[in-house]
């Protein structure tokens, strides 16, 4: 199964079409077809290797995909002839690590973008860069430096700085898996805040709870392709594919977690270009 989301008639938010990536003999991503519509929130989950983070790196062309297209509000990123930095300014992409840049203060680095990339005046993206500090909870870390800040403080700047650019479209690749525990409530509260308020967000996670509350649909991805997708009820709470199943199982319950399925399994699958 390859299909994600139904056809409207009008353009999706994200529009993939016989997506192939490979790295060397690696085949990372073998045929998808993936829709996303404007306002969902579609989570992607699955076990390291299944092309998660290869998927979402290719929608805004930090991969290149080895065939197949991909359109973002109707605009194909995949064409040769397409204004990349211009799709990429309507695509706010937040990684595992936070990527701040340390020797700028939180205004700072959500400046930067602005001033470099949208040339936006020193006064405007100061404003802009308040407002979205203030909508992550840090108005009062403005003139704190990464180094002064938590994991999870970080990421919010992260997601800060994405946001101040604009964004039709959020990607969030593993936004909490850097983060101590104590610290994922917190950046999972801002995004559960930005789907509320109607953002159209493709989220790679592990954090289940968030999938089964927030996520319009769940996406089961092994082996480079789609193998269930569906309301996160089903997904989640009644998988239809034994695989689903087993990595769910994992998630869920670790301590239950065996180890003699041998050299097939999770805990020996030799790592790829995602998480």
């Amino acid at each position: 199964m390859t299909s994600l989301g139904k056809d409207t008639g009008n353009p999706a938010a994200i529009e993939i079409s016989g997506l192939h990536k490979s790295f060397g003999a690696n085949e990372v991503l073998r045929g998808i077809d993936f829709r996303v519509e404007a306002g969902e929130v579609v989570c992607v989950i699955g076990p390291s290797g299944s092309g998660k983070s290869t998927l979402l790196r290719c929608v805004n062309l930090l991969e290149e995909p080895s065939a197949g297209t991909v359109r973002v509000g109707g605009a194909e990123v995949t064409d040769p002839e397409v204004d990349i930095d211009a799709v990429r300014r309507r695509i706010g992409m937040v990684f595992q690590s936070f990527n701040l840049f340390p020797h700028l203060t939180a205004l700072g680095n959500v400046v930067i973008a602005q001033r470099k990339v949208l040339r936006r005046g020193r006064a405007e993206a100061e404003r802009t860069a308040r407002e979205n500090l203030e909508r992550v909870g840090l108005a009062d870390k403005v003139d704190a430096y990464p180094a002064q800040l938590s994991g999870g403080q970080q990421q919010r700047v992260a997601i800060a700085r994405a946001l101040a650019m604009g964004p039709e479209v959020m990607l969030f690749d593993e936004p909490t898996s850097a983060l101590d525990p104590e610290l994922v409530g917190d950046v999972l509260g801002v995004m559960r805040g930005l789907a509320e308020a109607g953002m159209t967000m493709l989220v790679v996670t592990h954090e289940m709870s968030f999938a089964r509350e927030v996520a319009d649909r769940v996406v089961f991805m092994d082996g480079g392709v789609v193998v269930e997708e569906g309301p996160p009820a089903r997904v989640i709470g009644d998988p239809e594919h034994e695989r689903t199943r087993t990595f769910l199982s994992r998630v869920l319950d670790p301590a239950a977690a065996r180890i003699e399925d041998g050299p097939g399994s999770d805990m020996f699958r030799s790592p790829a270009a995602d998480a």
